[in-house]
């Protein structure tokens, strides 16, 4: 199969678990397929008129290649699967690159305003803002302690959130309620909920270790965690659930000598937890984050808005990651910030990268030019235009950044009227002749109007056809020039009907 030619069944399992996907041709060379739970150490003993449900898997059909099968996918999860798939999302600033853990209450008052500045909806408050005991000054303590910190936040989160609304945008807040480090009140209190081999020595996986989930207290605990919360501050508006480490030496105290059981009631814990949050709390959006994306699933996207693909924010490794993820999540599920890394890359080139999917900043306005700054707000301005078609639209790939030095994607609006073409120059060969590119999914007989965005200060654009009228007939037939030789190149074109 193709991008845009023949059959090909796209398919991914919904469990937020241990996984695995057996591929076996036979002598007749059929394939087959089988995807599950994966078996290792997780031996079920099932009482007698009890029922397993194992996990759902979602597949569909296209005759018409890959691009298509995508976007029945996009379809039926916005419109079935994930939590609150017909609504928007909210772009943020979030405050991790710019301070660490190294933050108090001005600090982030500060960021705020900067927030406030750039335009974005939210505010979002990471790893640092908990524990007094063994307070959270690095990853090493303080993991399970949920009160904030004193002497950083003495007036507590909802100074937070009140300077949020004050300044018109929302507060949202980074929570690890699945994890304990061993420095920390929570370990002290309750070692038997950590999933631990009593005849080894700890292993810890960036300095904590997994609660049992499959104890009822623990999930009580972890419930409790977003309940409090909550209860307390009313308006957090969003939680970034994160899930750092995985489960090793596993050992339940709870489940005694049913430990083959641990792996599977562990996930079936998690459910129970995030069942009871969305019941609670039904309109609560939450990003799904774990290690980097090591949580991506339709299960777990019942309860999540959106999920964090990577760690690695690389604008170009995350060409890449987006284009793979795209096959079968639609572009409001992936979180994409725009960072710090990869400095040899400019600002323009990060945001447009991160503007294909759902936008947000973590980085620290400070440290940009003035020139910078503007072209943020500016683009933020024509993201927030443009979220219909980008997180809702039909997406078309045009040109794979795999075997390529280019790659483009666009996204066209369910009427046909408005579509976003997102163009990237990688690193072109020496004297490459670009050839015009041809769009996708518009009207043939609708005449649109061609106008590059997200120019830097001082800048026009180079495009061909900038400005100009064509039909989709011809916009479809013969394309447009969308690639240029020059290095590390984007640009952002909006194709609006006339």
């Amino acid at each position: 199969s193709q991008e845009n030619a023949g059959e090909v069944l796209v398919g991914t399992l919904g469990w937020t678990g241990n996984f695995r996907f057996t591929f076996e041709v036979d002598n007749k060379n059929e394939l087959r397929i089988i995807s599950g739970i994966n078996p290792y150490a997780s031996e079920y003993k099932l009482p007698a008129n009890e029922v397993f449900r194992t996990p759902d898997f979602y597949f569909t059909y296209s005759c018409q290649g890959k691009g298509e099968a995508s976007r029945s996918f996009h379809d039926w999860a916005r419109n079935h699967q994930i939590k609150k798939g017909g609504e928007t999302r909210m772009t943020l600033l979030n405050n991790w690159e710019a301070t660490y853990f190294d933050f108090n209450e001005d600090k982030l008052i500060g960021l705020i305003d900067e927030a406030t500045k750039l335009g974005v909806d939210m505010f979002l408050l990471d790893d640092g803002w908990f524990a007094n005991k063994y307070p959270r000054s690095s990853d090493r303590q303080g993991l399970g302690d949920w009160q904030e910190t004193a002497d950083k936040l003495p007036n507590g989160i909802g100074r937070l959130v009140e300077e949020s609304q004050k300044k018109g945008i929302k507060f949202g807040l980074w929570i690890e309620p699945e994890m304990v480090n061993p420095k920390s009140e929570l370990y002290e209190n309750h070692k038997d909920w950590v999933i631990h081999l009593p005849n080894r020595d700890e292993y810890y996986f960036r300095n904590q270790m997994v609660l049992d989930l499959s104890n009822p207290k623990v999930q009580d605990h972890v419930f409790g965690v977003v309940d409090n919360l909550m209860t307390k501050y009313p308006g957090i508006a969003f939680f970034k659930w994160d899930c750092n480490s995985p489960i090793t030496n596993i050992y339940s105290m709870y489940l005694k000598e049913n430990q083959s059981h641990l792996y599977i009631d562990y996930v079936r814990g998690l459910y129970k937890v995030l069942d009871r949050i969305k019941a609670k709390y039904p309109d609560l959006p939450m990003m799904l984050c774990s290690g980097g994306g090591g949580r991506s699933d339709y299960e777990a996207l019942k309860y999540f808005t959106e999920f964090w693909p990577s760690d690695n924010t690389d604008p170009i490794e995350r060409l890449f990651i987006q284009w793979g993820f795209s096959q079968v999540f639609p572009s409001k599920t992936l979180c994409a910030h725009v960072t710090t890394w990869n400095r040899g890359t400019g600002i323009k080139f990060r945001t447009d990268v991160a503007m294909m999917c759902k936008l947000g900043f973590d980085i620290k306005l400070d440290d940009m030019s003035q020139s910078d700054h503007l072209y943020c707000v500016q683009a933020v301005k024509n993201y927030n235009r443009l979220k219909p078609v980008i997180l809702d639209g039909d997406l078309y790939r045009l040109v794979s950044p795999y075997g390529s030095n280019h790659t483009s994607s666009m996204y066209v609006g369910k009427d046909k009227k408005t579509a976003v073409v997102f163009a990237f120059d990688i690193h072109p060969r020496y004297g490459e002749k670009t050839l015009p590119v041809r769009l996708q999914g518009l009207n043939s007989d609708q005449m649109y109007r061609v106008k590059e965005l997200n120019m830097m200060s001082g800048s026009s654009s180079s495009l061909k056809g900038n400005g100009q009228l064509f039909s989709g007939e011809y916009l479809m037939n013969v394309g447009l020039n969308v690639f240029t030789t020059r290095h590390l190149n984007s640009r952002v074109i909006e194709i609006k009907a006339e």
